[in-house]
């Protein structure tokens, strides 16, 4: 299958948006009292109100039919037994074999993998409670208090969002920090906030030779043996998540103290694997596992149960819906819990590096709009930000609201206040408020004539703008596990359906590969000519500006 959009369930769906072009979730909602038991679901601790979306009986099956004709199931089964469906690089795809908590083995290249992943693990647990427990000290005998992550893309983005939305779980006395920008600003103000005595560095590179998380490494390393005055302390102050041993030898990490994963462990889904061991660190390692034990639970779910039914595949189906159907190019990520306010970012990094592409399995270029635009901030805020343009604006922006039916902190009724906001915001965003109903609020303020005519267009809001709500009891490290696998395997399913292969990363090397060329030139100290007139212009302003001061 190369071209979805010559598939029978995607022709029907071409017509079927257009008998719904003129159909409002007001009226779907009207006549249907049990659209909301017919439209959500609950699975592994999530429950998902997809009532709020331009949807009918119909609509859902002809969107089903669709992940049929795209032969989903079998996608599914291909990823989960270990097949090497990242093509373009001759990989398995198994981050699901690091939350595996079956006692089922999982083969790459006719080897079981599950062995290393428990031995990995294991070793991640004993060092974890050494650090915890103060048996694992410094150079000069003082206990560990601060933890510091450098890394970047998916050795940043996962480990900074698990550690901030389980933070309530972190352990008294520890901190966390996270380096991933080149920029020496971000590794020069944590350097400041922390006592070279009492930090610990994990180096996050698999291949121990990532240019930005190596430059940050070194400045880090200098810093610590010039305050302690001891090429020595390395080794008790860093530690690497990596698979070059020679390379971690040579930085002067001591490589048992070296945490592998493996080349079938893609880096936006790596928080999984050793790359989380700053998380493990932070939250106690049963907790870490309990996060794993919540992927797993969404994993189970997702390879058994019915596409009608299965949490991942209708979210993947929506997204779809509306962004080759209704031209829907964004998505916007609303999470309603202040603990989940790098989610959002993490789920940039998760689906548009993911589905950011623009040929088929066969090289061939897509003959729709692939992967969304996703962005999005923590609510109540936003709601004083850009959710005007979700509900006023030209476009529509389909929205996934995510909160917790109970607070970490239960202070007075401010719960019920962002619940409240939550419900109504998706409400009011399928609603809209008509021109009669803004008529009649502005008669009720007391006005008429001229001045109510010409306000009355600004107080109606169109509705019909789709949204999702995903409920869960508490943002714990299993809830949060659910969560992420969800929206993992949802990228997936997008993927497959758009025949594209959701596991490479082509795009991200071109600006690596001309930055070489541009650092030469910068540290030349004559004027270049090398690059097209736009680049010498701002490489030769720089050093214009770098000799005035």
């Amino acid at each position: 299958m190369s071209d979805c959009t010559q598939l029978p369930a995607w022709k029907a769906l071409k017509a079927h948006k257009k008998q719904l072009a003129s159909t409002t979730m007001r009226a779907l909602f009207k006549a249907d009292p049990k659209r909301f038991e017919r439209f959500s679901l609950n699975a592994a601790g999530l429950l998902l109100d997809y009532s709020k979306n331009i949807i009918t009986p119909d609509s859902l099956t002809l969107l089903t039919d669709l992940a049929r004709e795209a032969k989903l199931k079998r996608a599914i089964k291909a990823m989960f037994s270990g097949e090497k469906i990242n093509f373009t690089e001759q990989r398995a795809v198994l981050h699901t074999a690091l939350r595996n908590r079956s006692d089922q083995p999982v083969y790459v290249d006719g080897v079981d993998v599950m062995p290393e992943i428990h031995s990995v693990l294991a070793r991640m647990g004993k060092f974890t409670r050494a650090v915890r427990n103060g048996k694992w000290r410094g150079h000069t005998g003082k206990r560990i208090t601060d933890i510091v992550n450098i890394g970047i893309g998916g050795s940043d983005l996962g480990p900074v969002m698990a550690s901030l939305a389980l933070s309530p779980y972190w352990q008294k006395g520890l901190n966390a920090h996270f380096v991933s920008n080149v920029d020496p600003s971000q590794i020069s103000d944590t350097l400041s906030r922390i006592d070279p005595e009492t930090s610990l560095f994990i180096i996050a590179s698999k291949s121990f030779g990532t240019p930005e998380t190596l430059l940050n490494a070194k400045i880090a390393r200098n810093w610590l043996v010039k305050a302690l005055k001891s090429e020595s302390a390395v080794a008790q102050h860093f530690v690497a998540v990596s698979t070059n041993t020679e390379k971690v030898r040579a930085f002067g990490i001591d490589t048992a103290n070296m945490f592998e994963f493996w080349d079938w462990v893609g880096g936006r889904y790596s928080v999984w694997s050793a790359v989380g061991l700053s998380v493990a660190l932070m939250i106690g390692m049963d907790n870490f596992e309990a996060m794993l034990a919540g992927a797993h639970a969404m994993d189970e779910h997702f390879q058994s149960a019915p596409l009608a039914k299965n949490m991942p595949v209708i979210m993947a189906l929506l997204g779809i819906w509306y962004n080759d159907f209704w031209d829907a190019h964004t998505q916007a990520i609303l999470p309603y819990d202040q603990y989940l306010a790098r989610f959002p970012a993490y789920l940039q990094q998760l689906d548009m590096e993911s589905n950011g592409k623009r040929v088929t399995h066969v090289g061939k270029p897509v003959r729709c709009n692939t992967g969304a635009v996703v962005w999005g901030e923590p609510g109540t805020n936003g709601q004083h930000a850009f959710y005007q343009l979700i509900h006023q604006g030209t476009r529509m922006v389909p929205a996934d609201f995510l909160a917790a039916a109970v607070p970490q902190h239960p202070i007075a009724q401010q719960h019920a206040v962002l619940l409240s906001n939550c419900f109504a915001q998706s409400k009011a965003l399928m609603q809209g408020k008509t021109r009669s109903e803004a008529r009649a609020e502005l008669v009720q303020a007391g006005l008429k004539g001229s001045e109510l005519e010409a306000l009355l267009p600004h107080k109606i809001f169109p509705g019909n703008r789709p949204t999702n709500t995903l409920l869960y009891r508490k943002l714990d490290p299993h809830t949060l596990g659910t969560l992420i696998a969800l929206y993992e395997h949802k990228v997936f399913v997008q993927g497959v359906i758009w025949d594209i292969n959701s596991f490479d990363q082509w795009g991200v090397e071109l600006g690596k590969q001309l930055a070489g060329g541009i650092e030469t030139a910068l540290l030349d100290p004559q004027p270049t000519s090398a690059h097209d007139a736009s680049t010498n212009g701002l490489i030769n302003a720089c050093k214009n500006w770098e000799d005035s001061q």
